[in-house]
């Protein structure tokens, strides 16, 4: 492995991904290295605890507060900025626009942004998983960052747990499924979820709200489900996976994979 896939499902609890049953959620679960009841950060919503996924610091650090990006006072180094700095290209596919701001100019070697309000996010991920594996596919970069937000729109609408968000649940795995098809294994496919959510929101220290799935996958992996795990730890661990030093500011450690 030496590179990766980082697939983040906005709003995916851990326990609605057994609840939906989709066979290739069963597939990665059960023959990859599952960490089943990782943590996010505080707030736990969308805009700052992406940050803290790509800055490896928690809100109090970098300074988003809220779903409104505000330029960080005492800047961290992002995972795109690091990894571009070492000379790899990194591609940046999403459906949220807000996240627009998560890399520093110059810093993607490919970005694409489907809009999820105008299309709808179930069909804004089908789009973002086709546009995704096609360039992966056409050009393989180092680091490839694919985010889908049916999931947590439909938690909002209908309530996190209710049917219409698990069928997003799975819905997203039908997504995830087809970007994985035939992918290379020199992908380390890694797939998380910013936060989770109660009722109709999140942003709380509820557990509903706090606990994420980190799955990783790949032939070479020896399965199994691993205890612990915090969100500000994937970017130290893509990096040790591509073999680039991380940030000096950054406050996560590497996972066990």
């Amino acid at each position: 492995m030496n590179k990766v896939l980082l697939i983040l499902v906005d709003g995916m609890r851990p326990d609605a991904i057994e609840k939906c049953g989709h066979p290739f959620a069963k597939k990665v679960t059960a023959g990859g290295v599952y960490y089943s009841a990782a943590r996010t950060v505080m707030p736990s919503v969308t805009l700052p605890c992406h940050m803290s996924l790509f800055h490896s610091v928690t809100p109090g650090r970098h300074g988003i507060l809220t779903n409104t990006y505000v330029p960080q006072v005492r800047p961290v180094k992002g995972i795109c900025e690091v990894l571009r700095a070492a000379g790899k290209k990194c591609a940046f596919i999403y459906n949220w626009e807000e996240l627009k701001d998560l890399s520093r100019p110059d810093s993607l070697s490919f970005a694409t942004y489907v809009s999820g309000h105008i299309y709808g996010y179930e069909e804004a991920n089908r789009r973002v998983s086709e546009i995704a594996k096609n360039h992966i596919s056409a050009d393989a970069p180092d680091f490839a960052f694919v985010y889908l937000g049916y999931v947590d729109a439909a938690g909002h609408n209908s309530g996190w747990m209710s049917g219409e968000y698990i069928k997003a649940v799975s819905q997203s795995f039908d997504c995830i499924e087809n970007l994985c098809e035939g992918i290379s294994d020199d992908y380390l496919v890694i797939i998380t979820a910013d936060h989770g959510g109660h009722d109709r929101t999140h942003g709380s220290e509820e557990p509903e709200d706090m606990t994420i799935p980190i799955i990783f996958s790949n032939p070479s992996l020896s399965a199994g489900v691993r205890e612990g795990g915090n969100i500000i730890d994937i970017a130290p661990t893509v990096c040790k996976v591509l073999e680039v030093e991380p940030d000096g500011d950054w406050e996560g450690k590497v996972l066990t994979v």
